[in-house]
């Protein structure tokens, strides 16, 4: 039965790396390129060779992507996955599909913010669900990879940079206005890719100082049906020992909380942090190897 729910996983991620990367290759040809965006990455600089030269964006694409998988494994180590492979492939074949038979035509035409917010919603739906199989789409993150590697800045603040850079190429074709429209199909795709892989479910960690220590904890479990972390700690300014509760909820059981923890001690310290991802019992499953 294991067996049996394995290959069937494995099939439904395979399929999602095929969907994204169709969506990818729609996405870059009928939105991104007739207007000559650049939302860094290898094809957004794709996008700008064939604007200038005429060269098809998937041979530029893949002549770019295999090169940097290869420079990759061998800086980095054999990190990429089967996936990530078949999606290097996968989307210079859906694109060069599509731009020999459907051509650069823009999709929205004489509408290139509207263009620039329907090319970030496909973006991000294609790589968030690339993302969700358990792959990546390669290119410029492997650049970013690399450069972590022996630099130690931040993967995120690398990827920021090196997209940017890629995007202000557009300047040499020669419109101050493509570099920008390119950072604002960055900035929606990267919130989309956000809700796809993490989905629309915000949580919120609580950390909540209290005397009246079991009165919060009963309405935690028993009226919030969840569970948490009690454990002691000692303020600074009197060196009281006082109890704190760790707690995470989901945004209405937080507004719950706050209504009620007034009357369960008005003297409460709580402090509420934005949490990026939850893994563990009671929310999501920790990731298989």
């Amino acid at each position: 039965m294991q067996k049996k729910k394995s290959l069937k996983d494995e099939i439904i991620a395979y399929a999602l790396v095929a969907l994204g990367s169709l969506m990818f290759a729609v996405g870059d040809v009928m939105f991104v390129n007739p207007y000559h965006l650049a939302p860094g990455g290898v094809y957004g600089l794709a996008n700008v060779f064939n604007a200038l030269f005429g060269w098809k964006i998937s041979v530029a694409g893949i002549c770019m992507d295999i090169p940097l998988l290869i420079i990759g494994t061998i800086v980095l180590g054999p990190r990429f996955g089967i996936k990530t492979i078949v999606s290097v492939i996968l989307i210079p074949v859906f694109t060069y599909i599509i731009e020999s038979t459907y051509g650069y035509d823009p999709l929205i035409v004489d509408d290139i913010f509207l263009n620039t917010v329907v090319a970030g919603l496909i973006y991000g739906v294609a790589i968030g669900v690339i993302f969700r199989a358990g792959a990546t789409s390669g290119g410029s993150d492997i650049i970013s990879m690399i450069i972590h590697k022996y630099t130690k800045i931040s993967l995120g603040v690398l990827v920021l940079i090196v997209d940017s850079c890629i995007s202000l190429t557009t300047l040499i074709i020669g419109d101050i206005k493509l570099p920008i429209y390119s950072i604002i199909l960055i900035y929606i795709e990267s919130k989309i890719i956000d809700l796809v892989v993490e989905g629309f479910t915000t949580y919120k960690t609580c950390f909540i100082i209290t005397d009246q220590i079991d009165a919060v904890k009963n309405f935690i479990i028993k009226d919030l049906e969840r569970g948490g972390t009690c454990f002691p700690g000692i303020g600074l300014y009197q060196g009281q020992e006082r109890k704190m509760i760790y707690v995470t909820l989901d945004r209405s059981d937080l507004v719950k909380l706050k209504s009620n923890l007034r009357q369960l001690d008005p003297n409460a310290f709580v402090n509420v942090i934005e949490s990026s991802e939850i893994m563990g019992l009671g929310f999501k499953a920790l990731p298989e190897e």
